[in-house]
């Protein structure tokens, strides 16, 4: 996934592969099975490349032992998935023992409301593992047009519903012209 990633940095930032292995003093040719994922980069070199399309290189790192599957394919989730944006974060409450369970997780993520109740109560704490592509009926943290939820993910027909597990809340049906991302997994409550 971290050759998808870099590749779709590369190409939005109109740059060739010439120019970025160029920049980062890295072979056209190790550049290229990096972006086919057949070959992943040193931190080193990722750290290179990063700089030289001037994105952040932790976003990246996130996707560095991840792999897409046929459905995460079918859903196009490399586009969902930013390299450029970071979670705000508005307050901050402490620290929270990591679970041995979910060693990945890069947050713990209070529940603020109740539109997954029963699964997820309000005020409890869910397990974040970041940028990581989902399956269907996997819960996540998303971005949807500005506003940060946890829902249940559902991708059929590559289409995308990100769904309440509390019936007093309606399902999100994603359009194309939806500002969506994918922040993270939940790995764990």
């Amino acid at each position: 996934m971290i050759g998808d990633m870099i590749a779709k940095a590369r190409k939005e930032k109109r740059m060739t592969k010439t120019e970025l292995a160029r920049l980062t003093d890295i072979n056209i040719g190790h550049l290229t099975h990096i972006e086919k994922g057949e070959r992943n980069p040193s931190h080193k070199a990722l750290k290179n490349i990063c700089k030289a399309l001037d994105i952040p290189y932790q976003q990246l790192m996130y996707t560095y032992d991840k792999t897409i599957n046929e459905e995460q394919e079918g859903y196009n989730v490399v586009s969902h998935i930013s390299y450029s944006k970071l979670l705000a974060v508005d307050s901050v409450s402490g620290f929270i023992d990591c679970p041995s369970n979910v060693p990945s997780s890069a947050i713990a993520l209070k529940v603020v409301d109740d539109s997954m109740e029963p699964t997820f109560t309000k005020d409890s704490y869910v397990f974040v593992e970041f940028n990581t592509p989902l399956n269907t009926k996997d819960y996540g943290v998303f971005s949807v047009n500005g506003n940060v939820m946890i829902r249940r993910f559902i991708a059929k027909s590559n289409k995308i519903a990100l769904k309440p597990d509390n019936k007093n809340y309606k399902d999100i049906l994603l359009k194309d012209s939806d500002d969506f991302y994918i922040i993270g997994k939940i790995l764990s409550k």
